[in-house]
């Protein structure tokens, strides 16, 4: 399997180190500031490296790309990729919009080619573990959920419109919100009302926001979003759930279950070490890609392809209509 990458920042540099973990050939680097791609090229032994992925294309020699690039390159390059036979796992948010997150599955659909979405949490060790246990929950009435960076946030394009399209919902919210849909079975959205706002630093893009996300399963998912916040309740995908039968949160992962024999509650630990070392380790993008070349070589659509990451940039999108109008938004589809 040879390996390009579109982006030569740190997450694509996290792509690129777990491509070289599963002894897959990194065949090429595009980006179109020679100096970084120069360093990213030293650093993991890619001689082709150029300036655009049509260029990339023409040459041949890959089979698949990892799009990591700003936000506003992703569907162009994606859609090019994929129309050239090219499978492509692009980072989160997958799109500016649902509608440009349309086209990339429209290429998709057309090629035959693997679409995925790096939403990375799907593919965390406590995530599955509380995945698995939700069933002791009985039936989850509501979540709660956190994407926030503590006194600290991005620069750069994240923090421009043209280039980011949102700022801490698209960025940070995403994950609390797939991993909210995760957990309780990927499930429609409905409904969803949102208040978000600039209040922390003088961007063109949100630092705050609020988000309610009512499910077709009856789950109703509360999320927080945030770039420089004075406290968060929980790290990033931190989430809560709250079911008929019990209780199941993730960092620290466990579920607490009311027992009426001993007239207390029991503690059911996952056993994984809270406060991590690294709380995205190294082995999560591991076992994403490492999911991503099975699902190129079993040729099975993978989970989260392009329609999760469709469904996730629908409320994102809803989110930022809702706020802006202070009406509750139906989400279509």
């Amino acid at each position: 399997m040879k390996i390009a990458f579109a982006g030569t920042g740190y997450i694509n540099k996290v792509h690129a180190q777990a491509a070289q973990n599963l002894g897959l050939e990194l065949a090429a680097v595009v980006n179109n500031k020679a100096d970084s791609m120069i360093e990213f090229g030293k650093r993991f032994g890619i001689s082709r490296q150029y300036e655009t992925v049509e260029a990339m294309l023409k040459d041949g020699g890959a089979d698949a790309l990892v799009v990591s690039t700003p936000n506003y390159l992703h569907a162009p390059q994606t859609i090019v990729a994929l129309n050239a036979g090219a499978h492509v796992m692009v980072e989160k948010p997958m799109a500016m919009n649902a509608d440009e997150a349309e086209r990339m599955n429209d290429a998709a659909a057309k090629s035959g080619a693997t679409l995925m979405v790096a939403h990375c949490w799907r593919f965390d060790p406590d995530v599955l573990w509380l995945k698995e246990q939700s069933a002791k929950l009985g039936k989850i009435i509501r979540t709660k959920g956190y994407g926030v960076h503590t006194h600290w946030g991005p620069s750069g394009w994240f923090t421009q419109k043209e280039f980011a399209g949102g700022g801490a919902l698209a960025d940070m919210g995403i994950h609390a919100l797939d991993t909210a849909r995760v957990l309780l079975g990927d499930p429609q959205p409905v409904l969803v009302y949102a208040k978000i706002g600039t209040y922390y630093k003088d961007f063109d893009v949100d630092d705050t926001g609020v988000i309610i996300v009512e499910w077709d399963n009856g789950a109703t998912s509360y999320i927080e979003s945030g770039w420089w916040q004075p406290h968060s309740d929980g790290p990033e995908a931190a989430t809560q759930l709250y079911g008929t039968q019990g209780f199941g949160q993730l960092f620290p992962t466990k579920l607490v279950m009311p027992s009426a024999q001993k007239l207390k509650f029991d503690e059911i630990e996952a056993g994984f070490n809270f406060p991590r070392n690294e709380h995205c380790p190294q082995s999560l993008y591991d076992d994403q890609l490492k999911y991503f070349v099975e699902c190129i070589e079993k040729k099975q659509t993978p989970v989260p392809g392009g329609l999760e990451g469709l469904i996730n940039m629908k409320v994102v999108d809803a989110a930022y209509e809702s706020s802006r109008t202070g009406q509750v938004v139906k989400i279509k589809f």
